[in-house]
């Protein structure tokens, strides 16, 4: 039996959360093509009984922190550097690729790591064989993959690469759990994925969701959810003409919460404000940034 930690690093934007679902065959994080979607350090598990338990881990992209937020979200990235049994080196392979070796060298990673060229869908040859031979030669990489996380190319590929570097041992978790996160934090984070989806400029960025309410009830699971902002002005965007927008994040919110619970949900969506809550750790805390 192998199992071990295997946690995926990259900059913004890089597909890392793409890569988690595609390798896990279900949609566990959240994606949107803008960049800093993931806040959180989110764990899924792979098990084979017998065979295998891979966990892996989504990281926020790797930013200079200008908030208590984006401190809170570096953290998790250097958890995960601490218990990496293997890495996965996450480049857009039409990104530049010095910065990105700059960023994979500062890591001062001692585990073996995967670079995974991410993106070969939307790359031409000449680029895909310019960026493999630049880091094979890096004293980093163990291995290398060529992925499209989007397409799902070429990632059982990069799983019996993974498999072939796991540590012999038992497995951490039971056998049918898919995560250690609850239920409440996938909710929040398929509302703040709507957001993420209908709006566009700063909005997203200033903007938390706090599920405080979670009951089930015989034929449905009521839901209650608090979307929080830092100004007047974003409520009133959020909350459209005539509640317009809200309802429409509500719509799309509830058709992913309940085929991902896989039951029938009645959701209820507020706005607050709160005014610089990314610089307050007291409401950090209390919206889950820990």
């Amino acid at each position: 039996m192998k199992s071990g930690f295997v946690n995926i690093f990259g900059k913004p934007n890089a597909g890392k959360s793409t890569l988690l679902n595609a390798l896990l065959g279900e949609k566990l994080a959240i994606v949107s093509h803008k960049v800093q979607t993931t806040r959180h350090r989110i764990k899924g598990f792979l098990t084979q009984p017998g065979e295998y338990q891979v966990i892996f881990s989504d990281t926020p992209g790797i930013i200079e922190p200008k908030y208590k937020l984006h401190e809170k979200m570096m953290l998790g990235v250097k958890s995960a550097l601490e218990d990496a049994d293997i890495a996965l080196l996450l480049v857009d392979v039409n990104d530049d690729l010095e910065e990105n070796n700059q960023l994979f060298i500062a890591l001062k990673l001692k585990v073996p790591c995967i670079v995974v060229l991410n993106k070969t869908d939307k790359a031409k040859a000449d680029k895909l064989q310019q960026a493999e031979a630049f880091f094979k030669t890096q004293p980093y990489c163990k291995k290398l993959v060529q992925v499209s996380a989007l397409k799902n190319k070429n990632t059982q590929t990069l799983l019996e690469a993974i498999i072939e570097l796991l540590p012999e041992g038992d497995p951490f978790y039971s056998e049918d759990d898919l995560t250690d996160l609850p239920t409440r934090f996938f909710v929040g984070e398929i509302v703040r994925e709507k957001i993420y989806e209908l709006f566009s400029d700063e909005i997203p960025y200033h903007t938390a969701v706090m599920v405080n309410e979670f009951k089930e009830k015989e034929t449905l699971i009521k839901i209650q959810a608090d979307i929080i902002v830092q100004r007047e002005s974003q409520k009133a965007i959020l909350l459209g003409q005539s509640g317009a927008m809200i309802k429409q994040i509500g719509t799309l919110a509830r058709k992913d919460i309940e085929q991902f619970l896989q039951q029938k949900v009645f959701l209820q969506l507020f706005i607050k404000v709160r005014p610089k809550w990314r610089d307050n750790d007291t409401q950090l805390k209390e919206y889950g940034y820990h």
